[in-house]
Parts: C-alpha cells; structure tokens; sequence
C-alpha cells in the first residue's frame, strides 16, 4: 500500500501566500475608513494599487529565474496566483482613475490619454493585461493549445516593461524607486534572454551532428580493434 504524499505546498503555503496578497487591499481598506489617509486619499489609493500592481507583476516574472537558478520546481505554481493578483491590482488602480478621480468623464479620460504619456503607456499596459487574466485558466490553455498560450503570456515581459516606464514617467522628480524596479525587471529579462541565446546554440549544435550511416559497410571483427568506430 502506498501512502500519498503531504502537499505542503499546496495546503500551507498557497493559501498563506493568497492571504498575503490581499494585506495591502485590506491596510488600505483599514486606513481609509479610519481616516488615516492623507488630505489626498484618491491620490494615496492610486498610488499603493499601482505600486502593488508593479510589484506583483516583477514577482511574477521573477519566479521562473528563481526557479531554475534554485531548483524549486514547486515554485511555478504561484505564477498563475501572482500573475492574477497583478491583474486584480492594476483593476483597481484603474478603477480609482475612471471612478473616484474623473467620476465617468471619458472626455476628460481621453484627453489624458492623448496629452500624458505616463496615462497613455498605464492605459495600454492594462489593456494587455486583460487577455492574459482571461486566459489564466487551464480550460482557457486547453482551447487555445501550449504555444499559442504561451505566446500570448509572454506579453508579461512587454507589461512589466510598461509597468516601470509608467512608473518613471509619473513620479518625473525622484527616480530612486523607479530605478530599482527598472533594474530588476532589466536583470530577470535578461536572464531569460540568456537561457533562449544557450537554449537555441544547444539545439543548433545538436542539429549539426550526423549519426553515422546506416548503410555504411560493418566493419570486420578485426578492423573494429585495429579503426574503431566513434559514436558522437
């Protein structure tokens, strides 16, 4: 009889990990009914769904590199989760732009867009957002098949780009903050950069190598002592 292993992983540390990602929503939600907001609560609610947006989204595009360079396959199952809760986050920073900043004035809106580039570049990065929640499902894997998901997921690069860039055009003055988050997502891009230029020359190599021909005449029992033949 065989005894199923404890998943650890899944009865512990997902469920921690999901409650831990909804703490910011929840300080955020204690500190604005309690007051404890700045005199400028729409903008502070702006500004902590939209870091936290950035955040998840540079934990998302760090676990693959944590997972190869550490060796914890177990690591790919949060993708999904944190790739979902940068979603959730970015909804609500864009909620708060559209409801609580311009109350539903599309006008308004869209002369944003077309005269500040830090909106126009977070407008779009969201817009690319969309398919990619829509189709964290396994159903939705199934139906569009593994390369088509897969290529339709790698727009996260493209978002987390987008992501700092609307970051460091918005703050504009001090760009400490935004520098470190442009250098970690530069290093995690770059190191899967890295393992595509190895991976490719790998398969490249491997594509040069000829077996030996099949209707090549054996050789002897006695030449095969005196002319070994090497397999590569």
């Amino acid at each position: 009889m065989t005894t199923q292993r404890f998943d650890w992983v899944g009865t512990i540390v997902k469920p921690a990990v999901f409650t831990a990602a909804l703490v910011p929503l929840a300080a955020l939600a204690w500190n604005f009914f309690h007051d404890r907001l700045s005199a400028n609560p729409i903008a502070d609610i702006t500004n902590a769904t939209g870091i936290w947006t950035l955040r998840f989204l540079v934990i998302t595009l760090a676990i693959t590199p944590a997972r190869k360079l550490a060796k914890l396959s177990w690591l790919s199952r949060f993708r999904r989760m944190t790739g979902v809760f940068a979603f959730f986050y970015a909804a609500l920073h864009f909620t708060t732009y559209i409801w609580l900043d311009k109350f539903f004035e599309w006008q308004e809106m869209f002369d944003d867009v077309a005269k500040r580039k830090f909106i126009a570049i977070g407008f779009a990065s969201f817009v690319l957002l969309i398919p990619l929640a829509l189709t964290s499902f396994n159903k939705a894997q199934k139906w569009l098949g593994g390369k088509r998901w897969n290529a339709l997921h790698r727009l996260t690069y493209l978002i987390g780009i987008g992501g700092v860039v609307h970051f460091i055009w918005r703050v504009k003055a001090d760009l400490r903050e935004p520098t470190i988050y442009a250098v970690v997502v530069g290093v995690l891009l770059l190191l899967r950069l890295w393992w595509l230029i190895a991976q490719t020359r790998w398969f490249s190599h491997a594509g040069q190598r000829k077996p030996l021909q099949s209707s090549q005449t054996s050789p002897s029992a006695s030449q095969s002592f005196s002319n070994p033949v090497v397999r590569l």
